[in-house]
């Protein structure tokens, strides 16, 4: 059975073509996925809707993060789905179904990496790239299970990626065991700009504790303490410096605004039909005003000297990934929604600050996965996934 027809729906149904990879190199004997933002030459890149799809034609170069990847060694072994031009977070898109998270069968991925997280989760490679905006990765890394990273902004290029917002869209990745996510974060990521040390201040973020559900909370907080414990240390703080709606709407303005200069005009001028989520969401980043951006983009400055005074050199915030474990496949829109918005209130604060963020598939609720976060200071990525490390060694 070939990739393309596995019962998972992970991957976009195309041709398989010939892409090299080195016979030797630090990923060597690994497979990978990419999601269909990034072009791969000799194949298309379809960004999640017909439309694109048939004005793409076929890639003659690769992405410069897939190619690093293949110079390392790793095996390319086809794209994945993504929501519908990367602007969603409940991984259903309404041209192509949804893929199936391989942790919960009856929940949803959450998006846009859906595919990517789908075929992970589901065995069908051993790592797999995605981007995150909003968050993209981090949401299915939560709901299925995964280990899933935010990186610092800009740590990797996004070069031969379709964009949807160029101050908050990073490339981050999956991987089902912390020893190939850290084999991966070795070739990707390069040396860091700000090593961690040893011992660090693990502050626990009370405020984003709050925003999750009882239940949720009550799976979260007895792993984060064991985490306290074994570390050694653990302070807990507010990790907002306002109330989290005024992080919510200022992220939602830049993200808005971003998005609508992105794709708006392609949008209009070829009449491109999107699902009802999507086309709502464009709707509204057509209304942000540049007044509004311009007051979103006080308060996201202000926030980020705030995050970074409180992080400092050797902090790392320790918070739920998602308000909960994934929803069920089929609640309504309204729900789904809903849920979108609340996780936004939680996610935004690595989008907006362009702060490093890990999900450690740490916990479970009803049988369900459930993500808990390592948030570290710009330029941690790497010692920030040795200190996961440490974490799943100490949890044992």
């Amino acid at each position: 059975m070939s990739l393309a027809s596995h019962p998972s729906r992970s991957f976009m149904p195309y041709p398989e073509a010939d892409v090299p990879h080195a016979l030797d190199g630090p990923l060597r004997g690994l497979r990978f996925a990419a999601k269909d933002l990034f072009d791969v030459a000799g194949y298309p890149t379809g960004g999640g809707n017909p439309h694109v799809l048939a004005m793409s034609g076929i890639k003659p170069s690769t992405a410069p993060a897939v190619q690093c990847l293949l110079d390392a060694g790793a095996a390319f072994v086809g794209k994945t789905h993504t929501d519908e031009l990367a602007f969603s977070m409940n991984g259903k898109n309404a041209h192509y179904g949804a893929p199936v998270n391989g942790a919960a069968p009856e929940r949803i991925t959450g998006g846009s990496s859906s595919g990517s997280a789908s075929a992970v989760s589901n065995g069908l490679c051993d790592f797999a790239l995605g981007t995150d905006t909003g968050g993209s990765v981090r949401a299915p890394a939560s709901h299925c299970g995964l280990f899933g990273i935010r990186p610092t902004h800009g740590r990797i290029s996004l070069a031969g990626c379709l964009p949807l917002c160029d101050s908050l869209d990073t490339c981050g990745f999956f991987a089902r065991d912390i020893g190939t996510f850290a084999r991966v974060a070795g070739v990707l990521l390069g040396p860091d700009a700000n090593t961690l040390p040893a011992s660090v201040r693990l502050l626990l973020a009370d405020d984003l504790f709050a925003l999750a559900e009882p239940a949720a909370r009550d799976a979260l907080l007895p792993v984060a303490a064991r985490i306290q414990h074994a570390l050694g240390n653990g302070d807990a703080v507010a990790a907002a410096d306002r109330p989290i709606d005024d992080l919510y709407w200022a992220f939602r303005y830049v993200q808005g605004r971003e998005a609508w200069h992105s794709d708006g005009d392609m949008i209009e001028r070829y009449g491109l039909r999107l699902g009802a989520d999507v086309a709502a969401r464009f709707a509204f980043s057509k209304s942000v005003t540049a007044g509004q951006c311009d007051e979103a983009m006080q308060v996201r400055r202000a926030f980020t000297a705030h995050l970074a005074a409180l992080l400092g050199d050797d902090g790392v915030l320790l918070l739920p990934t998602m308000p909960d474990i994934a929803p069920l496949q089929d609640a309504p829109l309204d729900t789904l929604e809903d849920y979108r918005n609340r996780a936004v209130q939680m996610l935004c604060l690595a989008g907006l600050s362009g702060f490093p963020q890990i999900s450690l598939p740490l916990c479970r609720r009803d049988g369900a996965p459930l993500g808990l976060s390592l948030l570290g200071p710009a330029g941690s990525d790497r010692s920030l996934i040795a200190l996961a490390e440490r974490v799943v060694a100490a949890l044992g």
